[in-house]
C-alpha cells in the first residue's frame, strides 16, 4: 500500500520541477519501499508564494470557522489510523501498536489546536487617565517553515501544522526523508478537511536545499525544528540574518534518579519497557540511569530481565515489541558507542550485538550495560538507540551534579515515595519537562520542550501557540467628551 509521493503545493499534488526523486526505504528489509519528489528550488519558491497567498486568506478566516476545519482534520485523521499507522510502520520499523498510538496522539493535536485557537486571549491595560486606552492583542506571526524528524512521523508535524493553523498561520512543512509518508497523511488529511489551497504545503527533497531556501527567504516569519543539536545551531544561524521568530526542539540526554525508598524492580520494569520504546528512539527516552547503590543489583538485574525478553522483528508482524533503527547510521552509532563503553569497564547485562539471525534491516538487540564509568561515550553523547547504561550514586547532591552535568536539558525523571526528595529533585534537575514515578510526559495539552542546547520555545498546551502569534500593543487617545 507504500506509494509514490509528490509534492504539495497551493493545494495540488504535483512532481518536482525536474521529475528528480528519492527513493524511500523498509529499515526492516534495506528494500525501496517508493520514492518521493526531490523538490528544486523553483518548487520551493512556488510554495512560498502558496504560502504567503495561503496565509492572507487564513488569517482573515474567523476563529470559529478555522476551529471547525481543524477539528475535522482531526476526525480525518482518526478515520485513516489503520492505513497511516501501517505506512508509519512500514517505513519506520516500529510496532503497529505503537504507530497506532502515534496516530491517535496526532489527531489529539488537532482537536487541542481546533479549540485553542478560540482562546488567543490578549489583555486589557488601564490607562493612566480617562482619557487614554491600552491593550495588548496577539496576531499570527505569518507563514511557517517546519522541519521535522524521522522518529515520530506523524506526531512531530502534527504539533507544528495543528499549531499553524490554530494561530491563523499558513505553513510549509518539510518531513524526513526517512518517513515522508506519514506526513504526508496528515496533509491530505487537511486537503480533505477543506483547508484552504496554500495554507498547507509539503516539500520533500534536498534537507540542506530546502532549509537554506524557506529559513532565508523573507516570506518566512516562523522557524520550527525538531531535530539534532547540530542542526538546531545550523538553522539558528541562517534565521539570525532574517530576525525570525524560532522554536526548537532538540536533542536530549534523559537522566532518571531511582532513589533507595522504591521498589527497584518495579521501577525497573517501568523504565525498560520506556527505554526500549520505538527502539529507544525517543527525543525523552530515559537514557542515564543514575540507580542509589544499594539498589543497583535489583534494577540491573529486571532491567536485563526485561530487554532479553522483547521479541525483535518487522513492526507489522504480530507479537513484536521492538523493531530496528530507523537508518543504517543509527545502527553504526550505537555499536560504537557500545563497544566503547566496554572497554572502559561497562558490563554487558543483555544484548549487546546485532541479533545473529537477522541479517537484513537496521537491527539491534535490547542492550543493558551496568555499571558505567562516567567518562564512557554514552553518558555524554546521546544514545539513540536501544541501549541503556546504568551506573550507581551514593548521595542526592552527587547525583544531581551529575545529571545536570550535560549541556542538554530535554527531560528527566525521579523515582521516590519520598514527597519532599521528588520535590527537590524535580526543581534541581535542568530540563523541561520532569516525570515523577511516570515516563510518558507527552500530551496534547501539556507544554514540550527543553532548556539549555535542547532547544528553545514549547509545542503542544496552552504554552505552544504562543510560539505562532506575535503581541501587538495598541494605546488609544480619546476625544474629550462633549461638554
Amino acid at each position: 500500500m507504500y506509494h509514490d509521493l509528490r509534492l504539495y503545493i497551493g493545494g495540488e499534488w504535483r512532481d518536482a520541477g525536474d521529475g528528480a526523486t528519492r527513493p524511500v526505504t523498509d529499515p526492516a528489509t534495506e528494500e525501496t519501499l517508493g520514492v518521493i519528489a526531490a523538490a528544486t528550488e523553483a518548487d520551493i519558491d512556488a510554495a512560498l508564494a502558496a504560502a504567503q497567498r495561503g496565509f492572507e486568506t487564513w488569517r482573515r478566516t474567523g476563529t470559529w470557522d478555522r476551529a471547525k476545519l481543524i477539528r475535522r482534520v482531526a476526525e480525518l485523521v482518526r478515520s485513516r489510523a489503520e492505513r497511516i499507522a501501517t505506512l508509519m510502520s512500514l517505513e519506520t520499523g516500529k510496532p503497529i501498536g505503537e504507530a497506532m498510538g502515534e496516530v491517535g496522539a496526532a489527531a489529539d493535536q488537532f482537536e487541542w489546536y481546533a479549540e485553542e485557537t478560540k482562546r488567543i486571549y490578549g489583555q486589557i491595560i488601564e490607562g493612566r487617565t480617562q482619557d487614554s486606552r491600552m491593550a495588548v492583542i496577539y496576531q499570527p506571526v505569518g507563514v511557517v517553515a517546519a522541519f521535522t524528524a524521522w522518529n515520530f512521523p506523524a506526531l512531530l508535524p502534527a504539533r507544528k501544522i495543528a499549531a499553524a493553523l490554530g494561530a491563523g498561520c499558513s505553513i510549509i512543512v518539510k518531513p524526513a526523508g526517512e518517513c515522508p509518508a506519514s506526513c504526508a497523511a496528515l496533509v491530505e488529511a487537511c486537503h480533505d478537511a477543506g483547508i484552504p489551497e496554500g495554507v498547507v504545503n509539503f516539500l520533500t527533497g534536498s534537507s540542506d536545499l530546502i532549509a537554506t531556501r524557506l529559513v532565508t527567504s523573507p516570506i518566512v516569519r516562523k522557524v520550527s525544528l525538531t531535530g539534532s543539536v547540530p542542526v538546531g545551531k545550523q538553522i539558528l544561524h541562517l534565521a539570525a540574518d532574517g530576525v525570525k521568530k524560532v522554536s526548537m526542539e532538540l536533542g536530549g540526554h534523559g537522566p532518571v534518579l531511582v532513589f533507595g525508598d522504591v521498589d527497584a524492580e518495579k521501577v525497573a520494569e517501568t523504565c525498560a519497557r520506556t527505554k526500549f520504546r520505538n527502539c529507544g528512539q525517543v527525543c525523552i527516552s530515559p537514557t542515564r540511569f543514575y540507580v542509589q547503590e544499594d539498589r543497583y543489583e535489583a534494577f540491573a538485574g529486571r532491567f536485563a530481565e526485561v530487554a532479553k525478553s522483547l521479541r525483535l522483528g518487522r513492526g507489522l508482524d504480530k507479537g513484536v515489541e521492538m523493531g530496528p533503527l530507523a537508518n543504517r547510521r543509527g545502527l553504526e552509532t550505537i555499536k560504537s558507542l557500545v563497544e566503547d563503553a566496554t572497554s572502559r569497564g561497562a558490563e554487558v547485562l543483555a544484548g549487546g550485538n546485532v541479533p545473529a539471525e537477522m541479517n537484513r534491516g537496521y537491527f539491534f538487540e535490547p542492550t543493558v550495560l551496568g555499571r558505567v564509568p562516567d567518562d564512557a561515550r554514552i553518558m555524554h553523547e546521546e544514545p539513540f538507540g536501544p541501549v541503556a547504561p546504568i551506573t550507581t550514586f551514593r548521595t542526592y547532591s552527587e547525583v544531581i551534579e551529575r545529571a545536570n552535568s550535560l549541556p542538554f536539558g530535554l527531560a528527566g525523571y525521579v523515582f521516590s515515595n519520598d514527597l519532599s526528595l521528588a520535590t527537590r529533585a524535580y526543581e534541581d534537575l535542568e530540563v523541561g519537562m520532569v516525570g515523577v514515578n511516570e515516563m510518558l510526559l507527552a500530551t496534547a495539552e501539556a507544554p514540550f520542550g527543553g532548556v539549555k542546547e535542547s532547544g528553545m520555545g514549547r509545542e503542544g498546551g496552552s504554552l505552544g501557540i504562543l510560539d505562532y502569534v506575535t503581541p501587538k500593543y495598541v494605546k488609544i487617545k480619546l476625544e474629550a467628551p462633549a461638554a
